[in-house]
């Protein structure tokens, strides 16, 4: 492993529902970070119990939540027995950190494939299945789509096209941004947000995974984009893997903030947790 990846915190501590737990046998598990997500959470995991393949293995990581995200993915657990649902306590702050910890606890458990999204996102029903596809036709590691959420809010009409068109103009700059424009980079650039990405766990390794860092400190999932495309070119967007994301960040810093906060932290607002 290189850079920042470290093995599996030793904090973890992981909880689990079931007597004896599997991995599934597609090898594909599904990583949800989650930090204080009482509230958004538990859509997040219905949508998860509600995907037309079910074959797959969910671990929430609670990322030090004071509230009662933890609580919240126990009572799911008991209430949908049929989900192979584990919980992991990652005690240091951080995205990167939180996301590296539930990859590296699923890879440690048997996993080939690990799918990421986030606890204030909705998968769409087929994501698994998607991903699934793209893996089969020979990418390593994939994304798509991140649409709005209209379960959230009341959204305006022009706010239902606001968060793609952030998307595009963030992919954009992407391309165009110095430090993603390495010669060592054998493809081109793609974004891949990290509440929709999935990666092979060999790739994941030889890649050193996501850096174990704060969100206020590195974008980790443009981070492990870059490390990928020194290793690889078989990555690449489908558009069948879609994410429905939270528009709160939207909302809070506003359009300019928010396209600023995407360009290398440029905004940083005060409070960076928006819940």
């Amino acid at each position: 492993m290189t850079g920042n990846a470290e093995p599996m915190a030793r904090n973890a501590e992981p909880m689990t529902w079931s007597p004896d737990p599997m991995t599934p046998s597609s090898g594909l598990w599904v990583v949800i970070p989650a930090f204080n997500e009482e509230r958004s959470l538990g859509a997040t995991l219905r949508r998860m119990a509600e995907q037309t393949d079910a074959d797959f293995a969910l671990v929430v990581v609670d990322n030090a939540s004071t509230d009662d995200t933890a609580g919240v993915v126990r009572r799911f657990a008991a209430e949908h027995p049929g989900v192979n649902l584990r919980l992991v306590t990652e005690p240091e702050k951080g995205t990167g950190t939180a996301a590296d910890t539930g990859i590296r606890h699923a890879i440690a458990y048997g996993a080939t494939y690990i799918a990421r999204t986030d606890a204030d996102c909705l998968p769409s029903p087929g994501w698994v299945a998607a991903v699934k596809r793209a893996f089969g036709e020979g990418l390593e590691m994939v994304s798509g789509p991140l649409r709005p959420r209209t379960d959230e809010f009341r959204l305006k009409w022009w706010e239902r096209r606001l968060l793609p068109a952030v998307v595009s103009v963030a992919a954009l700059f992407g391309r165009l941004r110095p430090g993603n424009r390495d010669p060592a980079h054998l493809g081109p650039y793609v974004m891949m947000p990290g509440c929709n990405v999935a990666i092979t766990a060999a790739l994941y390794d030889r890649a050193g995974g996501f850096p174990r860092t704060r969100i206020e400190d590195v974008h980790e999932d443009r981070a492990l984009v870059n490390r990928v495309r020194t290793l690889t070119r078989a990555y690449g967007l489908r558009n069948d893997v879609v994410v429905f994301g939270s528009v709160r960040r939207l909302r809070a810093y506003g359009l300019v903030g928010t396209l600023g906060w995407y360009a290398d932290h440029r905004y940083k607002p005060d409070v960076v947790d928006i819940r």
